[in-house]
């Protein structure tokens, strides 16, 4: 962990809390949301992280007229053959980055769906695997809301992650000018120095050493609290599901296993509820116009509930 956030560095000042939520999950075998506004380096640090994994990483900008074919791949004619080929989309790699998703229509975003949850795709009735791993970092932006396409909540629910990245301090920011003024071009990681630290062997190997995590039944009943207690808060419309407090469980597992322990802690549960719960969570009108936040309601929540010794 520690090398790789020494390679994204090479190329990205700071978000280590974001490097660190890719990594968990790369380690689930899941899929994360990256949220922030045009130039904080949400498209660099995936592509960092993937030239630190030694990971396959395809870019797919969604724009209203993509198709779902864009994505997943088509059949195409042969004449020489006489018969159709199957022609792999850009969805058939290891990182796949899906830049402002929420900015195509509900029929290209449910092409995804599949790819999310049973890792392949289904072209013509055919159904055909995903590369090992198969994680989607998705983008948006949170002030450009014009011809957008929210996303529904039955595919917030399939990303383990919501990673805010906030604008960078003011000594982040004079270092990546600095960075630029000194040549360096975010389009070669290779001339910046970034090398491969780790592979998809390192990636199984971790995921199943956080399969070994142990939660005793304790924390995971203080999982169920959290959960039940978002569901029951009059600021919420739709609290987190049963999915939700099975993906803290991981994530928070996950994150045990980076901090050298095979057990995990409420404290573990608390570092992760936020970015696994945020985007589970549907606000009441009257809440929002209150100014209320799904973090705001998460950290209620957090404090609230009775933390298991």
């Amino acid at each position: 962990m520690t090398a790789l956030r020494g390679e994204v560095a090479k190329a990205v000042v700071g978000n280590d809390a974001a490097v660190t939520g890719l990594v968990i999950a790369l380690l689930c075998r899941r899929h994360v949301l990256l949220e922030g506004v045009p130039g904080v380096a949400k498209t660099l640090l995936v592509r960092a992280v993937a030239a630190a994994s030694s990971l396959t990483e395809r870019r797919v900008q969604f724009t209203p007229d993509l198709m779902p074919g864009d994505v997943t791949g088509s059949l195409v004619y042969d004449a020489r053959t006489s018969a159709f080929d199957f022609r792999p989309g850009p969805v058939f790699t290891n990182l796949l980055l899906a830049d402002e998703i929420n900015r195509t229509p509900p029929k290209t975003q449910a092409s995804l769906l599949e790819a999310m949850e049973e890792f392949q795709v289904s072209v013509d009735g055919t159904p055909r695997p995903l590369p090992d791993p198969f994680v989607v970092a998705a983008t948006q932006n949170p002030v450009e809301y014009e011809g957008t396409y929210p996303l529904p909540e039955a595919q917030l629910d399939r990303f383990l992650l919501k990673l805010v990245m906030p604008l960078p301090e003011r000594d982040d920011e004079i270092a990546v000018l600095t960075r630029h003024a000194s040549g360096f071009d975010p389009r070669d990681l290779a001339a910046a120095g970034v090398r491969p630290v780790a592979g998809a062997a390192h990636l199984a190997a971790g995921r199943a050493a956080v399969g070994r995590v142990a939660a005793r039944p304790e924390v995971l009943a203080y999982v169920v609290d959290v959960c039940r207690a978002t569901r029951s808060s009059p600021s919420v419309s739709l609290g987190a599901s049963p999915r939700g407090a099975t993906a803290l469980v991981l994530a928070a597992r996950a994150w045990a296993w980076l901090s050298g322990r095979d057990y995990v802690t409420p404290d573990d549960v608390k570092a992760l509820a936020l970015p696994v719960l945020r985007h589970r969570l549907a606000l009441r009108p009257e809440a929002e116009l209150e100014g209320v936040t799904t973090d705001g309601v998460v950290t209620g929540v957090l404090d609230s509930v009775p933390v298991p010794r």
